[in-house]
């Protein structure tokens, strides 16, 4: 049995016009790999978009590549991913499986608020196939929480999952913030489980769980992810074995400079010394700065001319991230934090009488703006309308400011 494991497609993700189509010809190039490799079915592990309704131009790519996909006899099995998936029920992952371009194989039925999944089973090979879709926040848990496991940790045969979770015990450190779940969550005794979500190339096999693997986008979707892990790539499993299958788009060429100590002029000039004597055809350059300036602001560094050197230089895309880059004129606010309310009292006395209204003491700014926060994180009533609520809002700002509704 030979099969292919994709995920975090994010079809669309990028909006530069430099890289907007990046995605889908990196999807294209996996298409082609899969039909070289001769692999008798593919997975995706949500996210194939990076909406729910994706731009024309690449729902029409993606479409020819699962026709050509199924006039090649290549089945296509997915879940909807957090992108993917659409509160309203308005997905086109709905409309392209009544297409008939491939399965979703979250199927099932609660019986006694237990969530009972069905197997889809692939006609060539008789892989038994099931999983569950993912949902913005991590919501999905709730799926996992109510699932009856017995039925498909009884089934024979080989069976796969297909899911698009972070897990506990797979997330790496970098990742610690991001919502997953434990492992114990997840049916046993499946021999793979195709997982998406996590834009991490990690595979293990563990007692009582078999094969859980996660392959990474097909292209990276960020500056940090592109700077990490240089280019995308997915699984191919022949015989329960595992090859990541590298999809190279670009090359990258990363730029890292300490701009401690240094005048934003030190900083120009080392970049400068970088770039010198070098060409940079069908690479994207990365950019880096941190650190603390000696003088100046980052903004004093021409990042105008640095660019244009690069382009100059056959660059595709050149990208910078200052985020980290800081000057000893930056002042920042000292609060030692007890509570929320204590935060948030010291932060606006910080800012008070910045904005002069005539009549409006000090006290009652504060005052003023304490409501105003408070209406504000109003949550939703349960059985709301979206419209009530923001009526609700806005009728509560205008009370506050004594304005007239």
């Amino acid at each position: 049995m030979k099969f292919a494991h994709m995920a975090d497609c994010h079809i669309g993700s990028w909006r530069d016009p430099k890289l907007k189509d990046i995605s889908t010809e990196a999807f294209i190039k996996a298409v082609d790999k899969c039909i070289l490799e001769k692999v008798e079915f593919i997975l995706i592990a949500g996210d194939l978009f990076n909406t729910s309704l994706p731009r024309l131009d690449n729902l029409k790519t993606v479409v020819t590549q699962f026709r050509i996909l199924k006039n090649k006899n290549i089945p296509v099995y997915i879940v909807p991913g957090s992108h993917d998936y659409s509160p309203s029920g308005k997905t086109m992952l709905d409309v392209l499986e009544e297409a008939g371009l491939f399965v979703n194989v979250v199927k099932g039925e609660v019986i006694e608020n237990k969530l009972k999944l069905n197997f889809t089973v692939d006609e060539k090979t008789g892989a038994k196939i099931t999983g569950l879709l993912g949902k913005r926040g991590s919501l999905e848990k709730s799926y996992y929480e109510s699932l009856h496991t017995e039925n498909l940790e009884n089934e024979d045969g080989y069976k796969i999952f297909i899911f698009h979770s972070g897990i506990d015990e797979l997330k790496p450190k970098e990742m610690e913030n991001i919502i997953s779940q434990p492992l114990s969550l997840l049916p046993k005794n499946f021999d793979y489980y195709a997982g998406g979500h996590m834009h991490i190339v990690k595979d293990a096999k563990i007692n009582g769980y078999g094969i859980i693997a996660y392959p990474g986008p097909l292209f990276p979707n960020s500056f940090s992810e592109l700077e990490k892990l240089e280019r995308g790539g997915f699984y191919i499993v022949e015989d329960n074995k595992l090859r990541w299958e590298p999809i190279q788009m670009y090359n990258t060429h990363k730029i890292i400079i300490d701009c401690s100590h240094k005048a934003p002029e030190h900083v120009e000039q080392e970049i400068n010394e970088q770039i010198k004597g070098r060409e940079f055809f069908n690479t994207i350059v990365l950019i880096r700065l941190f650190g603390s300036l000696a003088s100046g602001k980052p903004t004093d560094i021409n990042f105008k001319d640095i660019f244009e050197r690069l382009y100059a230089k056959a660059a595709h895309f050149v990208m910078k991230n200052t985020n980290a880059l800081t000057t000893k004129e930056f002042e920042e606010i000292k609060i030692d934090i007890k509570s929320v309310e204590d935060a948030e009292d010291k932060l606006i006395k910080e800012h008070l009488g910045q904005i002069k209204v005539k009549g409006l003491n000090a006290e009652k700014e504060a005052e003023i703006t304490k409501e105003l926060m408070r209406v504000l994180s109003e949550e939703k009533a349960e059985g709301m309308t979206k419209p009530d609520y923001e009526k609700k809002i806005r009728d509560e700002a205008k009370r506050v400011l004594e304005l007239e509704l």
